[in-house]
C-alpha cells in the first residue's frame, strides 16, 4: 500500500510580508494590502509530499505507456528520496515529442501520483513572461504570476508546474519569458524567486518543473543545460489498445453501466488504434449511447463514429 509522506516547508518570510504590507498601506494600494493580508493569514508553511514507495508510479506505466524512460528515472529519484528521508530531488524535465503524444496528460497524472497540485502555463503567448513573474503593482490591472499564485494560495511547496510549448514562447523587451526560467530552473536562485507584483521573495526550489516542446528549435542552449531532455514516442498499436480499454472501463464506472461487457472486442480496438485518447473517449461515449439504444451489452465496431484522418496516426491526450 502506498501512502503520502508530507513535511512542512516555509516558502516566504512573514516579516518580509509585514514590511511589504506596511509599504502598500503607505502607497494606499488596497489590492496589494489585501494580498499581503491573505499571505499572513495563510501563513508561510506549505506541504512537501513524497509517496511512500515506487508503487505510486505503477499506474502511470499503464496509463502513459510511452513515458517509460521518464518514469524509470522518476522511480530512481523517488528511491533516493525515500532512502535519505528527503524530498524528491529531480532536474526540470523537458518532454520533447510530436503534438498529441500525451505530454500534458502525463504531467497531470504525475502530480496525482505525487499527491500534489498541478499548474498548466501556456508559453505560446506574448505575455508569457508576465504570466510567470507577475507584473509591477504600479501598472494598471497588475497581478501576480501563476507561479506565485500557486505557491501562495495552494497547499503545497512542490506543485507540478507544466510549461507548455516552451519553444514558442515570445515576449517583449520588458517581458522575456525565458529570462524568468533561467532563475526558476536553477535550484540555488529559485530559492529567492521574486514576483514583480508581490515584491516578496518566494522559495520556488521545490517546484517540479515539466516543460513540453515539439522541437528544440528556439530553446536556448543555456536553458537546455538546466533540464533533463526526454524524447517521447507515440504509443505503439498495442499500447494504444490498452489506453482505449482503460478509457472504456473509466466510462463504464462514470456512467454506472454495470450491465455492459467490460472487455472491448478486437474490431473495436482496431478502430480506436489510429485516434487520440481524447477522440477515443468521445467515440466510446457515443458508441455506448448507440449500444444501449440498441439494447446490446457489448460495443461493436459499427457503434464507433470515427472520422478518417488520411491514415495519419495521432495519439495524445
Amino acid at each position: 500500500m502506498t501512502i503520502t509522506l508530507a513535511r512542512s516547508h516555509s516558502i516566504y518570510d512573514i516579516d518580509a510580508v509585514q514590511t511589504a504590507q506596511t509599504r502598500a498601506k503607505a502607497q494606499q494600494s488596497a489590492e496589494l494590502d489585501a494580498f499581503y493580508e491573505n499571505m499572513l493569514s495563510l501563513g508561510s508553511e506549505r506541504f512537501i509530499t513524497t509517496p511512500s514507495s515506487n508503487e505510486a508510479l505503477d499506474p502511470l506505466y499503464e496509463d502513459c505507456p510511452n513515458f517509460g524512460e521518464v518514469l524509470d528515472d522518476m522511480a530512481r529519484y523517488l528511491g533516493l528520496a525515500l532512502a535519505g528521508g528527503s524530498s524528491i530531488n529531480v532536474m526540470p524535465v523537458l518532454l520533447l515529442g510530436d503534438p498529441g503524444v500525451g505530454k500534458t496528460h502525463f504531467g497531470k497524472r504525475l502530480a496525482n501520483a505525487f499527491a500534489t497540485e498541478f499548474e498548466f502555463i501556456s508559453m505560446n503567448a506574448l505575455s508569457a513572461g508576465f504570466v510567470i513573474t507577475g507584473s509591477s503593482s504600479s501598472w494598471k490591472g497588475a497581478k501576480c504570476g501563476k507561479v506565485a499564485e500557486r505557491l501562495v494560495r495552494g497547499k503545497y511547496a512542490n506543485p507540478v508546474v507544466l510549461l507548455d510549448e516552451v519553444e514558442k514562447a515570445t515576449g517583449s523587451t520588458q517581458s522575456d519569458p525565458m529570462a524568468a526560467l533561467y532563475q526558476l530552473l536553477e535550484p540555488e536562485t529559485s530559492r529567492n524567486f521574486h514576483d514583480e507584483f508581490i515584491d516578496v521573495d518566494l522559495d520556488a526550489s521545490q517546484v517540479f518543473w515539466i516543460l513540453t516542446a515539439n522541437s528544440l528549435d528556439g530553446i536556448p542552449a543555456p536553458l537546455l543545460s538546466r533540464m533533463a531532455v526526454y524524447e517521447v514516442p507515440s504509443p505503439t498499436a498495442e499500447q494504444a489498445a490498452g489506453i482505449g480499454q482503460r478509457i472504456y472501463i473509466g466510462l463504464l464506472r462514470e456512467l454506472k453501466l454495470a450491465n455492459l461487457d467490460t472487455e472491448l472486442g478486437g474490431a473495436v480496438l482496431d478502430k480506436l488504434a489510429d485516434i487520440s485518447p481524447r477522440e477515443m473517449r468521445k467515440a466510446l461515449l457515443d458508441g455506448l449511447g448507440f449500444a444501449v439504444a440498441a439494447g446490446r451489452t457489448a460495443l461493436v465496431a459499427e457503434d464507433l463514429r470515427v472520422k478518417a484522418d488520411g491514415g495519419k496516426r495521432k495519439i495524445g491526450f
